[in-house]
C-alpha cells in the first residue's frame, strides 16, 4: 500500500521543469549514435578488406572512416552515458524534494529498462546498449553519498582502468578470461544456424525471414557480451555514469551562466588533448592496432572522453549565447523522445539494410552515413510534430506508466498553450 501511494503521489518531470540543454545534448547524442551504429547495420563493418576496396566509393570511404574515428567513434556514447548519470541525479533530487523514496523509484525504472533493453537486443539489434546501461545503472546508488572530490577520482580511475586491464592481459599472455562459456555458446549457435566467418558479412542480407534476424541476434548477443567484458565497457560506462552524477549533483546544467570559465577551460583542454589523440586513435584503428592493445587503450582513454567533454562544453557555450534560437527547440525534440528514437533507429536499420527489408546493404560507407543522417533528420521532423500534440514519446509514455504504476494522459489538454 505504501508503495502504491508513493507512485501515485509523484509524476514525471513537467515541460516547464525540463532543462532544454539536456534535451539538446540527448538529440545530438542520438545523431552521433546513429552515425556510429549504421555501418554495422549496413553490414559494412563486417565486410572483408577486398570487398571494401572494390567498392566505387573506396577512396572517399577511407577519408570518411578517418573522420568517423576522429569525431564520432566513442564520443557520442560517452555523451549519452554522461546524460544517464545526470538523469539519475535529477531523479533522486526530485524524489527527495517530494519526500519520496527515490531509490525504490529508480530501481523500478531500471528493472523496466532491463526488460526493454533485453527485448531490443534479441528482437531488433544485437548492438543494444540499453541493457548494459540498466544493469550498470543499478550500481549508481552506491555512489550517491560519495563526496564530490572522491567521485571525480573514482570516475577517472574507472575511465583509465582499461589501460591496467589490457596491460595485465598482455603480460599474462591472455591466459585469464571469463569468456570461455560465452565463446562456447557462440560457437554452438553459429554452427546450429550456419553462421561462419565467410558468410557473416552477408548472412542477414541473405535472410528473407524474420526468424533469420532472431537467429543472428542470438549469436550477436554473445558477441556483444564479449565486447562489453573484453573491451572493459562495463567499467567505462560506470565511470561515465559517475561523472554524470557529479555534474548532475552540482546542477551545472541548471546554472550554465555561473560556469562559463569552467566550460571554456573544458573546451580548450578537451580539444587540445582529445583532438590530436583522436587522429592517432583513427590511425591506430584503421591499421588494426600496430602498436598493440596497451597503446590502443591509452590512446582511446585519453582521446575519446576529453573530446566528448569538449563537445559538451562547446554546445553549452553556444546555447548560452543563442538559447532563444529555434534550432535548439528543434534539436531538443528528438532528445525528449530519446528512447523512442533510439529504438526507432534500429527498426529503420532493419528495414533499410536487411534481407527482410530493402536490402540496401553492401554499399559504400559514405552512402551508409548519408542514410543515417537522413534517418535522423526524419526523426527530427517526426519528434517535433509528435510533441506538438503529445506530452511524451510513445515508448517514454509506456516506460513512465510502468515506472509510476499509474495511467498518464499522453495528449495535451485542449487548454494547453505551449504547443509550438
Amino acid at each position: 500500500m505504501a508503495t502504491e501511494i508513493m507512485f501515485n503521489a509523484v509524476g514525471p518531470v513537467k515541460s516547464s521543469e525540463r532543462h532544454v540543454i539536456l534535451d539538446v545534448l540527448r538529440g545530438i547524442a542520438l545523431l552521433g549514435i546513429c552515425l556510429a551504429n549504421y555501418p554495422e547495420f549496413s553490414l559494412y563493418t563486417f565486410q572483408k578488406k577486398e570487398a571494401i576496396a572494390s567498392m566505387p566509393t573506396a577512396n572517399i570511404d577511407l577519408i570518411w572512416k578517418y573522420f568517423h574515428y576522429v569525431f564520432i567513434e566513442g564520443k557520442f556514447y560517452s555523451l549519452f552515458s554522461l546524460l544517464f548519470g545526470i538523469g539519475f541525479s535529477i531523479i533522486i533530487t526530485n524524489m527527495a524534494q517530494k519526500k519520496q523514496n527515490g531509490f525504490l523509484f529508480f530501481y523500478r525504472r531500471m528493472l523496466i529498462l532491463i526488460i526493454i533493453g533485453f527485448l531490443h537486443l534479441i528482437f531488433l539489434w544485437a548492438g543494444d546498449i540499453l541493457l548494459l546501461y540498466a544493469l550498470v545503472g543499478l550500481l549508481l546508488p552506491l555512489f550517491l553519498n560519495v563526496p564530490n572530490r572522491k567521485l571525480l577520482i573514482i570516475s577517472a580511475a574507472m575511465l583509465l582502468f582499461p589501460i591496467a586491464a589490457d596491460t595485465f592481459k598482455t603480460l599474462t599472455g591472455h591466459q585469464f578470461t571469463l569468456m570461455i562459456p560465452v565463446e562456447k555458446a557462440l560457437q554452438y549457435f553459429n554452427a546450429k544456424n550456419g553462421i561462419t566467418g565467410d558468410n557473416f558479412g552477408v548472412w542477414l542480407l541473405d535472410g528473407k525471414d524474420y526468424s533469420d534476424v532472431l537467429k543472428f541476434n542470438i549469436s550477436g548477443t554473445f558477441i556483444r557480451c564479449q565486447e562489453f567484458v573484453e573491451g572493459n565497457r562495463v567499467v567505462k560506462v560506470l565511470g561515465l555514469f559517475i561523472l554524470g552524477l557529479y555534474i548532475g549533483r552540482n546542477k551545472f546544467y541548471a546554472r550554465l551562466d555561473d560556469s562559463v570559465s569552467v566550460l571554456k577551460k573544458i573546451r580548450f583542454y578537451g580539444f587540445l588533448l582529445g583532438l590530436p589523440l583522436s587522429f592517432l586513435f583513427a590511425w591506430n584503428e584503421i591499421h588494426f592496432h600496430p602498436k598493440g592493445i596497451i597503446a590502443g587503450s591509452v590512446i582511446y582513454a585519453l582521446s575519446v572522453v576529453p573530446l566528448s567533454l569538449a563537445y559538451i562544453a562547446s554546445l553549452c557555450l553556444w546555447y548560452m549565447k543563442h538559447k532563444d534560437r529555434r534550432v535548439f527547440k528543434i534539436m531538443a525534440a528528438p532528445g525528449r523522445m530519446a528512447l523512442t528514437n533510439y529504438i526507432g533507429q534500429s527498426v529503420a536499420g532493419m528495414i533499410i539494410f536487411y534481407g527482410i527489408g530493402f536490402q540496401l546493404a553492401l554499399i559504400g560507407l559514405v552512402y551508409v552515413e548519408l542514410i543515417a543522417a537522413g534517418v535522423f533528420i526524419l526523426q527530427i521532423f517526426c519528434s517535433n510534430a509528435w510533441l506538438r500534440y503529445f506530452r511524451f514519446g510513445p515508448l517514454e509514455w509506456i516506460w513512465r506508466m510502468l515506472t509510476y504504476g499509474k495511467w498518464f494522459k499522453i495528449r495535451y489538454d485542449a487548454s494547453f498553450s505551449d504547443l509550438s
